[in-house]
């Protein structure tokens, strides 16, 4: 029997220079390719394995966490699209996307990742930066808010990621 592991990630070098969307998008991009670097070529087991007690941050976790701010970010508070279904989080779990990861199917929660990021592509490709929505707190943002906030919540969460990989094998890297 054949043990899964995590795919090779293809990971593009950030732009240096160009319009502001592409710079956007590249850096985006270029963070969410970071964390699938960090995971790659770990086992189901590994991905899920915690920082350090008694804390339950995991690589697969951290996918989780990202695949739902992916969602609900760009799809459904920017984008206005009302996906079918939860992915990790529920009214009785805001935190489901940390909790459960040792039931959980990390190849399935993987791919869940990688079919999120085009579907949040797609959602805000024909808005504008200025294109504005409000919260349910009330709150005025702009995608182009959207854009820095999730590549703050990448850059914060591949720090976390760094940490987590190099206790599992001692490998580190950017």
């Amino acid at each position: 029997m054949t043990t899964w592991t995590a795919p090779e990630a293809q990971r593009e070098s950030e732009p240096f220079t160009g319009p502001e969307r592409a710079m956007l998008q590249g850096w985006l991009d270029w963070h969410r390719q970071t964390l699938l670097t960090k995971c790659a070529g770990l086992t189901a087991e590994q991905l899920k394995t915690a920082a350090v007690q008694p804390s339950n941050l995991t690589l697969l976790g951290l996918v989780r966490h990202m695949t739902e701010v992916e969602r609900i970010w760009f799809i459904v508070r920017a984008a206005g699209q009302t996906p079918a279904g939860d992915l990790y989080v529920t009214a009785d779990n805001t935190d489901g996307d940390f909790d459960f990861v040792a039931d959980a199917d990390a190849e399935a929660d993987l791919a869940a990742f990688r079919a999120e990021l085009p579907a949040a592509d797609k959602a805000v490709a024909d808005l504008p930066l200025e294109h504005e929505f409000t919260t349910s707190r009330g709150s005025t943002l702009s995608l182009r808010w959207v854009y820095i906030h999730m590549i703050e919540e990448y850059a914060r969460h591949n720090g976390h990621a760094d940490l987590i990989r190099e206790r599992i094998d001692g490998a580190t890297g950017d």
